[in-house]
């Protein structure tokens, strides 16, 4: 049996740009199962926590420290963007390219990307150029690119900022069923009823630190913090 790469765990953690702190330091540790969703005002550090995370960004100090080496935790997670680049080709090819560079044979990359084609609806799109899709259609191009590795821990930043309220919950179901299926979860996101759909626990981001982590029920009805209560009635956070 393959090893997880989880738990994952940053230890006094902070990213600073500019002589400015953007994030931390903060203590973060992530298990092997459940559906964290970060949330917090604009600005709180949501983007960056994940992109640090995923190795996208370099912490300042500290550290982040996988159940495995670093190169082999990197090759066993996947990232969905809020705006998602499409390789210049066809959906098809989209989507097995993810298995193509890791040297599955063409054959057996091209069938598996047929099935997460038809797992994401896409059929009669699979031979279009994939810089032709709606919004909608490219982050499920995007989703099915980032799962058909069967990663271990998929990150998320804000996937169905934009989208119609349809595409919004055939993107969370495929999000749903990659959790179910073993997939840990990190989602970013501004929408209060995806939280409460898809999260196993909230992570409450302001000022780059985490203020509050909790379960979902007991976030929204009892938040701890006086920073959560007023993000969640909606006021403004200076």
């Amino acid at each position: 049996m393959v090893e997880s790469i989880l738990p994952v765990s940053l230890e006094n953690v902070s990213v600073r740009k500019g002589g400015k702190s953007i994030l931390g330091p903060l203590d973060l540790y992530i298990g092997e199962t459940g559906c964290s969703i970060v949330i917090g005002p604009n600005g709180a550090g949501k983007t960056t926590l994940l992109r640090l995370m995923h190795g996208l960004e370099r912490a300042s100090s500290g550290s982040v420290k996988w159940a495995v080496r670093k190169s082999a935790a990197y090759a066993r997670q996947s990232f969905v963007f809020q705006t998602p680049v499409m390789l210049r080709r066809s959906v098809i090819e989209n989507i097995a390219y993810q298995l193509y560079v890791r040297g599955v044979g063409r054959r057996t990359a091209r069938a598996t990307a047929e099935e997460w084609v038809a797992k994401v609806g896409l059929e009669e799109a699979a031979f279009l150029d994939a810089h032709v899709l709606s919004g909608g259609e490219k982050q499920k191009l995007a989703t099915a690119r980032a799962l058909i590795t069967a990663p271990d821990i998929l990150f998320l930043d804000e996937p169905t900022t934009n989208l119609d309220g349809a595409s919004t919950l055939e993107i969370e179901a495929l999000i749903r069923t990659a959790n179910e299926d073993g997939t840990r979860i990190v989602m970013a996101t501004h929408d209060f009823g995806q939280a409460r759909r898809l999260a196993t626990e909230i992570l409450f981001m302001y000022h780059g630190v985490i203020h509050e982590r909790a379960a979902v029920s007991d976030f929204f009805d009892g938040p701890k913090t006086k920073e959560a209560a007023t993000f969640i009635r909606g006021d403004l956070l200076i």
